[in-house]
């Protein structure tokens, strides 16, 4: 887990080695440290998280199918804009069927220009996570007190529209500047998902003596880097999941660890890539009763439990 040893305040605090170059955390290698079990005695968490994004038209970021032209690229634009209308709908329908939790990582801007999507996926009880304003921006370009305006801004949003102020945080297309983490656990949050340095959660170090836990994030089982940009297919891309559970369940008999998969619904919600990832899901199903399906929060949760962990 990568904890040091109790320190005056009685509780476990993160081993910092500046060496690093950002000081949130120091080198911990995965067979040195503690095993411990998820909730039922088992070893690998799985989760999913799916990405609800809105984009500006005209102007800022947006991943492309083709190589965009002059703005408006109403290419590339539509065809994001297609994964809101219909293929985050199909997505819901295959969780539904596989009776599967999700993560919902959700630009605070879709309550706004997509009316009842958020709402769909919050009555199947999934754990809704700030995911910033919206992909057209990234919040490590900002100055401070701008970042702190976008989390301000985007934290209010989900609080108000949930009835509760979200436990995690994803930026932007995964940006942070330096002070990310300091800002993010002095509006609240109590894990954040950028980082894909690890296998199990991992203690960052935090301003004012602070703390905020690193839940692993996917960047391999993630179908940007997959399909954009590695050109994978979408059966590729499914073969990756199976492959990877298959693996992991065989490591995590010596330590516990936790499985992310991301999804976006401009891409995976295609019908090509649809079946293909309707299959690899329903192997992990399949295999429920050894696993634990879960979602970011609940993995954060269960680690915040354990502040007796040995180092």
């Amino acid at each position: 887990m990568g904890l040091a040893p109790k320190g005056r305040t009685g509780e476990f605090e993160p081993r910092m080695d500046t060496s690093t170059g950002h000081g949130r955390y120091g080198y911990s290698a995965l067979p040195t440290r503690p095993a411990y079990d998820w909730p039922g005695g088992r070893r690998l968490a799985v989760y999913l998280a799916l990405n609800l994004e809105t984009f500006d038209f005209g102007s800022g970021l947006g991943a492309e199918l083709a190589p965009g032209g002059v703005q408006p690229d109403v290419l590339n634009y539509a065809w994001r804009d297609w994964g809101n209308r219909v293929g985050a709908w199909r997505i819901k329908d295959l969780l539904d069927d596989l009776h599967m939790p999700a993560n919902v990582l959700v630009n605070s801007r879709v309550y706004r220009d997509c009316p009842g999507l958020v709402e769909a996926f919050r009555a199947r009880g999934d754990e809704i996570v700030a995911h910033g304003r919206s992909n057209a921006e990234r919040q490590g370009t900002l100055d401070e007190a701008g970042e702190r305006a976008l989390i301000h801004e985007a934290t209010a949003i989900l609080t108000r529209e949930e009835g509760r102020a979200p436990a995690g945080w994803l930026g932007p297309w995964i940006s942070q500047s330096r002070l990310t983490p300091d800002l993010l656990a002095e509006a609240g949050y109590r894990y954040l998902l950028d980082w894909a340095h690890d296998d199990q959660p991992v203690w960052f170090s935090t301003r004012g003596g602070g703390r905020i836990l690193s839940v692993p994030y996917p960047q391999e089982l993630n179908d940007i880097p997959a399909i954009v940009a590695r050109k994978d297919t979408g059966r590729q891309f499914a073969e990756a999941i199976v492959d990877a559970f298959d693996e992991m369940r065989e490591q995590s008999r010596d330590a516990p660890l936790v499985m992310g998969i991301a999804l976006h619904p401009y891409i995976v919600g295609q019908p090509h890539r649809l079946r293909p990832l309707r299959q690899a899901l329903a192997h992990i199903a399949a295999h429920r009763d050894a696993v634990w399906p879960t979602t970011a929060g609940a993995i954060a949760e269960h680690v915040a439990t354990m502040a007796d962990l040995p180092s």
